[in-house]
């Protein structure tokens, strides 16, 4: 195969991406280096035969991704199609403290969210339980000097997060794991949710971690507090989705990344949205994980080649 044009990654460390340079150097060939929510949004249209030049809403969900300022994304809001896109909301960023190992050590995840937003790390919390005193100091002094820090958006680790505070898992022997577990505990009679706070662009978890640590404490169980959970990111999207169409005109709303796996979630936001007059695009035949970034990466590459 001679390809007329690369496409890859963003970020600089992936072998693919290093490969793809070299190749596009030595074969002189056009490179597109496509930002992994952007490739996320474009593999759904492309499963759906999307062939308009309208823009389109993307909630596009995930737990890692090189951002365009060089953050880690991964709870976005796009609006754009295959030829480029804007970033209009994203949750609002935390530290992710030693980087992966908070994607094993999901406890640390939970105290760098409460940490961001203000909360103590009271004595009786599962994540604190979990830690030690001396892993708690630890973590404490890496936050606040920004140590091996970066700043993440993920929606992934929002979801380690909540299950971490409810005690459903601490650690994780895969990515995802706690969020999963979290998922299938999830009682469907509940119709209570947490209704986070959003600016101009970015919407902040505190009201979600408030409203869980309260009821926690007041006794609900574990399967109403993870239903509360999920029915919060649900009617967030429709609040987000609401306000792109009125800024911006846009009626079709994909739905990407790997946190669109979540059944619960997935199924319910479609039907809430769908209910307030949106046109859902979901995967069919392509992976909503990272399965899918290649075609979207190639999708773009086609439509910006020239």
């Amino acid at each position: 195969i001679q390809p007329p044009a690369v496409p890859c990654e963003l970020d600089p460390d992936y072998l693919a991406t290093i490969f793809a340079q070299e190749r596009a150097k030595i074969e002189k060939l056009p490179l597109f280096q496509v930002q992994h929510h952007h490739a996320h949004l474009a593999a759904c249209l492309a499963d759906n035969g999307w062939d308009h030049l309208d823009s389109v809403i993307g909630l596009i969900y995930d737990g890692t991704g090189y951002g365009t300022d060089g953050t880690i994304w991964g709870g976005e809001v796009l609006l754009g199609g295959y030829q480029g896109f804007q970033r209009i909301f994203h949750l609002a960023q935390v530290p992710l403290p030693g980087g992966d190992a908070s994607v094993r050590k999901v406890s640390r995840m939970a105290l760098a969210h409460l940490w961001q937003a203000g909360i103590a790390w009271e004595s009786d919390l599962p994540p604190v339980l979990d830690l030690s005193a001396q892993e708690r100091a630890a973590l404490l002094v890496q936050l606040e000097r920004h140590i091996n820090t970066p700043l993440t958006s993920s929606m992934g680790r929002l979801f380690d997060a909540a299950a971490a505070l409810t005690g459903i898992r601490q650690d994780a022997t895969y990515e995802g794991q706690a969020a999963i577990e979290f998922e299938s505990m999830v009682d469907p009679d509940e119709d209570g949710y947490y209704r986070l706070s959003i600016d101009t662009t970015s919407f902040n978890a505190k009201p979600i971690w408030e409203g869980l640590l309260r009821d926690r404490r007041s006794g609900l169980s574990l399967p109403r507090l993870a239903a509360r959970f999920h029915n919060s990111i649900t009617q967030l999207n429709l609040e987000l989705c609401q306000r792109a169409r009125q800024s911006y005109g846009a009626n079709t709303v994909a739905l990407s990344g790997g946190v669109w796996q979540n059944q619960v979630l997935l199924q319910n936001t479609t039907h809430l949205l769908t209910r307030n007059g949106f046109h859902i695009l979901r995967h069919h035949l392509v992976p909503t994980n990272d399965g899918g970034i290649s075609l979207g990466q190639a999708v773009i590459a086609a439509a910006l080649y020239k």
